[in-house]
């Protein structure tokens, strides 16, 4: 291999920024939120060269001023998504020739860009959008989206200089063609970052996409366009659609040239969209690659020599930070009954000691749940365990949607492990604690593992490294992503792949080469220096 060949920049990940009152990040940030605030955009669908404005929109909204609009957009019709399955297919046929330098040229500007001109706008309208506080916006959509593109691209070139053994008769390579089709993205509103590298990661290695985000992301996945269409992202290549998600799909799996799915959302959904590719499995000219995150019921697990102070936090942070409102947020946890005096009191000091309210004030670290649907269901919840004689509310269990959709971050304490919010996935600032006997801790790690369908994060606490090394094992099957003495949130491009199995998915881990593996399709040529000229071997005489 020729020196220099793979020479690209050497991917580290990018250093947060404090936002701490009078830095010059926070008052630019503050000046950009309020531009944008009452911007008003446009959102058209992006199919291929053109901006199409179909006429029926929906409006934008803050989740935590719900009345407030900031925008509309557009949404497609059955026409609009086999428009832009064919403009896919049409763009793929200069994009797949595309040297792989000049694809990772491109995303590597598109990193640089966030890194720089559009750090500002791309947080404020996460703020704006999902209701993000500046510090989870600045690690979303800054800092985690940077992480994705800077190491998608080391990864790419790790794939590509990867080759197979050669000797003096033969010369033996690997190529990594993209998928034969187009692959389509399915984008959550919770992550900027996430929104942003389904699509990506999948059109880096040579595939062409058809990405839908959330209704509820699209005031930030604008930004996003913005910021692939000014780095060079060739047209036709990621394709944008907007609308009613069953059509959509429905349309997109019937194509024949249908190559994968890139999907982050709820089990249920990927559940029925895999159902759907195998119903038509017939039709497609390849077998399609299915790769989703999905959902958790994460745990928290301390053990009798945990540090309380820790633990406490890691609650805190693991359960409230951006509401709860992550697939990896703790939302149960099992507390030893010797711990449980100090944790509990520290808990209610913190959690009363949170400021709710606008992201646009930097003080307030609880801010709105997503949408009404959402409030709705939480509030339920709420209500029914401060009915319930089994359950009680330690801390927080107030609500109301008059101006947003504020939820107090909860505390729910039960007597029994099978309580309805230790087993069931909810998407917002409530967390159930369920203290068991200090002699129970073997038992209780095995409750841990049978009580959740989902096996996406989870968090052991201890100072005793036999107990670690024990948990480690025991609830190997429940986590993909394992954290010891630290919260279950927050893993790292290039330091924690990212992805859970279960019901959690399919454990494909994004910010890996694992998951960019999924994008290509290979292929083994073996060249021949001198080809023989007769059949027979030697030991024919």
């Amino acid at each position: 291999m020729l020196k220099g060949f793979f020479n690209v920049p050497k991917a580290v990940n990018e250093p947060v920024k404090s936002y701490a009152p009078g830095s010059p990040e926070r008052e630019l940030v503050s000046a950009t939120y309020k531009e944008m605030w009452n911007s008003k955009i446009d959102v058209p669908l992006y199919i291929g060269s053109e901006e199409i404005r179909t006429g029926n929109t929906r409006t934008l909204s803050a989740p935590h001023d719900h009345q407030h609009i900031v925008g509309t957009y557009h949404l497609a019709e059955k026409i609009h998504i086999e428009k832009a399955i064919s403009n896919a297919l049409e763009a793929k046929k200069n994009w797949a020739a595309t040297s792989w330098e000049n694809r990772a040229a491109i995303f590597l500007k598109a990193a640089e860009l966030i890194a720089g001109p559009y750090r500002a706008k791309i947080n404020a309208a996460t703020m704006i959008a999902q209701s993000k506080n500046i510090h989870q916006a600045e690690i979303d959509a800054s800092c985690e989206l940077i992480d994705f593109l800077r190491f998608n691209v080391e990864f790419m070139t790790q794939i590509y200089g990867e080759q197979p053994g050669s000797d003096s008769s033969t010369w033996n390579r690997l190529e990594h063609r993209p998928l034969e089709g187009f692959v389509y993205a399915v984008t959550p509103f919770n992550f900027t970052a996430i929104a942003a590298n389904l699509p990506a990661s999948a059109a880096m290695m040579g595939n062409v996409v058809v990405w839908k985000p959330s209704d509820s992301q699209i005031f930030s996945a604008k930004i996003i366009i913005d910021i692939f269409k000014e780095a060079g992202v060739p047209d036709g290549v990621i394709n944008v659609v907007y609308g009613d998600p069953v059509m959509i799909t429905d349309t997109v799996l019937a194509s024949p040239d249908f190559a994968g799915i890139h999907f982050t959302g709820s089990t249920h959904v990927f559940k029925d969209i895999w159902s759907k590719i195998g119903t038509n499995i017939h039709k497609y000219k390849t077998y399609p690659r299915i790769v989703g995150e999905t959902g958790g019921k994460d745990f928290i697990i301390a053990h009798p020599s945990a540090n309380t102070k820790q633990v406490t936090t890691g609650i805190v942070r693991g359960a409230f930070e951006f509401q709860g409102q992550k697939c990896s947020a703790a939302s149960r946890v099992y507390i030893p009954q010797s711990l449980w005096p100090a944790i509990k009191e520290q808990l209610k000091t913190d959690v009363e000691s949170m400021k709710m309210g606008s992201p646009e004030d930097m003080s307030n670290f609880i801010t709105a749940v997503i949408h009404e649907g959402s409030f709705d269901k939480l509030a339920s919840f709420i209500d029914q365990a401060k009915k319930d004689s089994d359950a009680e509310i330690l801390v927080g269990g107030n609500y109301d949607k008059s101006k947003g959709y504020f939820i107090e971050p909860t505390v729910i304490v039960t007597t029994n492990p099978k309580y309805s919010t230790m087993e069931t996935e909810l998407f917002g600032p409530v967390v159930t604690i369920y203290v068991y006997e200090d002699a129970k801790w073997s038992e209780t790690l095995t409750l841990v593992d049978e009580t959740s369908e989902y096996a996406l994060t989870g968090a052991v606490f201890s100072r005793d490294r036999y107990a670690v090394e024990e948990a480690t094992v025991a609830l190997q099957n429940c986590a993909g992503n394992f954290y010891v003495n630290d919260k279950p949130t927050g893993a790292v491009v290039g330091c924690q792949p990212f992805g859970g199995a279960r019901a959690s998915g399919t454990n494909d881990k994004a910010g890996s080469i694992l998951n960019l593996l999924r994008w290509v399709s290979p292929r083994t040529i073996k060249e021949t220096f001198v080809t023989p000229e007769d059949y027979r071997y030697p030991f024919l005489g």
